[in-house]
């Protein structure tokens, strides 16, 4: 693989049944959906050449996944494997999401995809139920802070402020770490059933705290314990709602590099438009293809040799024997 490693691939918790090998092999950014697929037992359109992940129980597949993106940081000190990423480039769970809702959906599995800092959120199926009081815009994310019954009565902030917008922004998405396993725990039947389910959560508190104080300040590295310390009990709690059955993954990556993009001219200087396969290359194959070359292939042999074994029955036939039709116009005629 090419790229630089831009980032830390963590596992934090893991059931028995995905096995993963402790080793410093980095992982591609754009592979890592893949990895949550493999886990869930789902295919994958390309073969991952990783050996941190081994092949596990195909039987007794997770029944969740949770993955936590931070931005703003190379590495957190989080317990469990970890790997190094190689070229940090944006990803998203939507293939995961969407083999989830067509393998299952009649059961409509959780599937939570959020980032609070951007208010962007996606709930399905049952998650629409289970978490419909979660703060999801900024407004609503500011007010459930100074709740009676919020993570502000609790945590020690050090050297954070509470009057510091970029200060509960960060905190705000600790809130929400917190909010999801407690709303979850009220709902721990959907936590048992057959269906998969799906949590993708980014947070980027912790790089406007870098942009506002600086990646020396004391308040970043107070930032960076407290996060630390609440990812390692919200995937504690997440393990444990799921009985031991749940794949908690932590993404950290300082910045996201730009996906390469090609140098184009302007229409004024090009004098005849380029062919867009000017080698003629075949085009690329998906995995869907030996499927349907076979299913044409012997249906055509099929379809060739019932033609010839008809044409053979009707080529030897006696007319007058083996035929109905002549058979009653030659007892007619004799009638008559």
């Amino acid at each position: 693989f090419l790229g630089v490693c831009g980032g830390e691939f963590s596992i934090l918790r893991s059931p028995q049944s995905v096995v993963f090998r402790d080793g410093s092999w980095p992982i591609p950014g754009e592979r890592i959906p893949d990895v949550a697929a493999l886990t869930m037992g789902f295919s994958v359109e390309e073969d991952l050449p990783w050996p941190g992940l081994a092949v596990g129980d195909l039987f007794h597949r997770p029944r969740a996944t949770v993955l936590v993106t931070v931005k703003g940081v190379d590495k957190l000190p989080v317990k469990g494997f970890s790997y190094p990423i190689e070229n940090a480039v944006p990803f998203s769970l939507d293939s995961v999401a969407n083999a989830i809702h067509t393998l299952f959906s009649e059961e409509t599995p959780v599937v939570l995809q959020l980032a609070p800092s951007e208010e962007r959120v996606y709930m399905v199926g049952k998650a629409n139920a289970v978490f419909e009081d979660l703060s999801v815009t900024l407004r609503q994310l500011r007010n459930r802070l100074f709740q009676d019954n919020s993570i502000l009565s609790s945590l020690p902030l050090n050297s954070l402020s509470r009057n510091n917008e970029v200060d509960l922004l960060f905190l705000s998405e600790l809130q929400v770490l917190h909010d999801i396993a407690s709303l979850l725990s009220r709902h721990k039947h959907l936590a048992k059933d057959h269906s998969p389910d799906l949590y993708s959560l980014e947070l980027s508190g912790l790089e406007e705290v870098g942009k506002r104080y600086g990646e020396d300040s004391q308040q970043f590295k107070d930032a960076s314990q407290i996060l630390v310390d609440s990812l390692q009990k919200f995937a504690d709690e997440m393990f444990n709602l799921y009985g031991g059955n749940a794949v908690v993954e932590v993404v950290a990556v300082k910045e996201f590099n730009s996906p390469l993009s090609r140098k184009t001219r302007s229409i004024l200087q090009a004098s005849q438009p380029k062919k867009d396969n000017p080698y003629n290359l075949a085009y690329p194959y998906n995995y869907d293809y030996s499927v349907i070359f076979n299913i044409v292939l012997w249906m055509m042999i099929g379809l060739a040799l019932a033609v010839i074994v008809i044409s053979y029955n009707l080529w030897n036939m006696d007319p007058g024997y083996d035929s109905i039709i002549y058979r009653m116009t030659n007892q007619k005629i004799r009638m008559d």
